[in-house]
């Protein structure tokens, strides 16, 4: 089955399972899987574009959807013609679960980075979102799991691995002892001695454990990049979203993960327009992306999700939520492209793409030399800034 069969939206959790699909049903040319994404109203609205395209491309073919919104909209994606059928979200890594007689070996393909699920739901009942649903409670791999497919990853060529989950910071709180997220971190890199680099996904920064925090100050192969699920800088707006931080937690923590390591790239979630967000919220969320020095947001702007409680909250107008979101995507590039500046003219090693360009440590991406081969970790010293990239 041809990458494209598979078709991919939202998390980087849903990427990576998107991959073990194809793996799964790469001897079924006469299906089509739409792995996806709920998280908001328009990533609805994003898969099922997806599916009217996957049709109009594969008119023959069967057309199974899965992912969360395979959960929480199955009535009306089911109502849609191009739909053929669904499979549980919880089940879709199952070869079963796709009428398959026995399960296929992974495809050995060469790749620069892996993302490796540790970690599936949530046990957490923020008001905005829909996802626990989609992926019921907290899971995680064991240790040995994630050991197997962290090796079936560096034998594909991966200089990079990428942990993901829904809620990773919550990873082994099922498990026996209920170890932190740190001792799996730490089993990686123990076990895996010539692995380079290794990157977390969103973390939620009140989760993270003693272990994890002395690593991510520390370890030189854990990337200098963390991605906080902060989404707002508002205490009231974050009490109100049911958070379990507050904005001066969240400033705490990157002053003291900066202090033991100074090249920290911060990243950041942040929801703009959130119900009863005043303009003085609001500014509060726009004054945290220079406290914490931001350098990669993802801004979402705010979109209700029947059967959540902040659908239920007076809600704010469109087009002030649009402009808010905008406002802060604005704030972030001026705070990313004073931090680039700094990175002119040091050395870094890069690890390439397929499309010519890379990415530093801290996630910088940077434009290669032509020739330069996908997957090889190089060195670059960049002269100038070029359309938001280092070359």
């Amino acid at each position: 089955m041809s990458a494209e069969r598979v078709i991919s939206l939202g998390c980087r959790l849903n990427h990576a399972e998107s991959e073990r699909i194809a793996a799964l049903v790469e001897a079924e040319r006469d299906l089509v899987v739409v792995n996806s994404c709920s998280v908001t109203r328009e990533a609805v609205r994003h898969t099922r574009q997806a599916i009217r395209r996957a049709r109009k491309t594969y008119p023959d073919a069967r057309l199974l959807v899965t992912g969360c919104a395979a959960e929480t909209d199955r009535e009306a994606l089911g109502a849609m013609g191009e739909v053929d059928g669904f499979v549980a979200n919880e089940a879709k890594l199952d070869a079963r679960s796709w009428n398959l007689p026995e399960p296929h070996e992974a495809r050995r393909q060469t790749r620069t980075r892996a993302f490796i699920g540790v970690q599936n739901g949530c046990d957490h009942a923020c008001t905005f979102c829909i996802i626990p649903r989609g992926r019921g409670v907290s899971r995680s791999d064991a240790v040995a799991t994630v050991l197997r497919n962290v090796e079936a990853a560096i034998a594909s060529g991966a200089k990079e691995v990428v942990l993901t989950g829904v809620d990773l910071t919550s990873w082994g709180h099922d498990l026996p002892g209920a170890p932190g997220l740190g001792a799996l971190v730490g089993a990686i890199l123990g076990e895996f001695p010539d692995l380079p680099r290794l990157r977390l996904s969103s973390v939620d920064g009140v989760e993270i454990d003693e272990g994890l925090f002395d690593l991510i100050a520390h370890e030189p192969r854990l990337m200098p990049h963390l991605h906080l699920s902060l989404q707002h800088g508002s205490d009231l707006i974050l009490k109100r979203m049911k958070r379990r931080h507050s904005r001066t937690q969240a400033i705490g923590l990157v002053a003291r993960l900066k202090q033991q390591r100074p090249e920290i790239a911060i990243g950041a979630d942040l929801i703009a327009g959130f119900p009863t967000e005043t303009d003085a919220h609001h500014a509060d969320n726009l004054s945290i992306i220079a406290e914490c020095g931001i350098v990669h947001g993802h801004v979402f702007p705010y979109s209700p999700r029947e059967g959540t409680p902040a659908a239920r909250m007076p809600q704010i107008e469109p087009a002030t939520i649009k402009r808010r979101a905008a406002e802060l995507r604005s704030a972030v590039r001026q705070t990313r492209d004073s931090w680039l500046e700094t990175l002119v003219g040091a050395e870094y090693e890069v690890l390439a793409e397929k499309d010519g360009s890379g990415y530093t440590p801290h996630f910088a991406r940077v434009v290669l030399p032509e020739g330069t081969e996908p997957g090889q970790l190089v060195t670059i010293r960049p002269t100038q800034i070029i359309e938001g990239m280092l070359a």
